[in-house]
This record gives structure tokens, C-alpha cells and sequence, in this order.
């Protein structure tokens, strides 16, 4: 039902293309990271967090799918730095075919820490504006 929006959120999440990977999504979009407590939530928000995680993930290869009518699973493998990482994104959709909720989980723990560490750099008060995590 939703195969050609998931086709082409995998597709812009492999390529590392932010813009595609918005296309894809709801105006409501909610988006459950793995490392906050609390989802990030509306399009503006959830804008500003996609090239950071875009960044971060190094090798990010969907592997599998879990097809479903309202909610689909894909199945991950990347690398953050040089830790390797599983996971998977469940997606759900609203009426018109977007998606309008992402919750992302990962392993091992270790994946987990090194992502969270990453992802602190983009949200750090103190990092430099000009260059990239180290």
C-alpha cells in the first residue's frame, strides 16, 4: 500500500539525501529517536535533525523489510565510526500515504553510545560552526 513512499525513503536515507528524505514525510510528522527521551515533533523540527543523523550513520544499508498495512519495518546495518550497528526504522503512515511517525531502535549498546556520543556534536552550544565531527 505505501510501497513507492518507502521505496523512496530508503532510497533517499542510503544516498544520504536530506530533501528526499523529507519529501516522504507528514507536515505532523512525530520522530522517536533511539537516544532522546522525549520525539521530536512537526516537520521544522524534524527537518533540522535529519542532516545530523544523515551524517552520523556511516555504510547505512536497509537489509530487510517488514511490510505491513499501516506500519512498515526496515531493517538496518551501519557503522558509527568504527562501531557497527543494527536497527531498524518502523514507520507508520497517515491518509495521504506520508509518514507521519518514525521510531528508530538500534544495537548493541555500544552502538547505541557511540551514536549518542556523534550525535552530541551537533547538538553541543560550544561546537565550531564550520567543520564536521571529528
Amino acid at each position: 500500500m505505501h510501497s513507492k513512499i518507502v521505496a523512496a525513503f530508503r532510497h533517499a536515507v542510503e544516498e544520504r539525501d536530506a530533501s528526499s528524505v523529507i519529501a516522504t514525510l507528514a507536515p505532523d510528522i512525530t520522530f522517536n529517536g533511539p537516544v532522546t527521551f522525549h520525539p521530536f515533533e512537526s516537520l521544522t523540527i524534524v527537518r533540522a535533525a535529519i542532516l545530523p543523523v544523515l551524517t552520523v550513520w556511516q555504510e547505512l544499508t536497509y537489509v530487510d523489510e517488514l511490510p505491513g498495512h499501516d506500519t512498515v519495518g526496515l531493517i538496518f546495518e551501519a557503522s558509527v565510526g568504527t562501531v557497527s550497528a543494527q536497527g531498524i526504522d518502523i514507520l507508520r503512515f497517515n491518509d495521504a500515504g506520508l509518514i507521519n511517525h518514525i521510531t528508530v531502535m538500534v544495537r548493541p549498546l555500544i552502538a547505541l553510545q557511540a551514536l549518542a556520543d556523534a550525535m552530541s556534536y551537533f547538538t553541543s552550544p560550544t561546537r565550531p560552526a564550520s567543520r564536521g565531527p571529528s
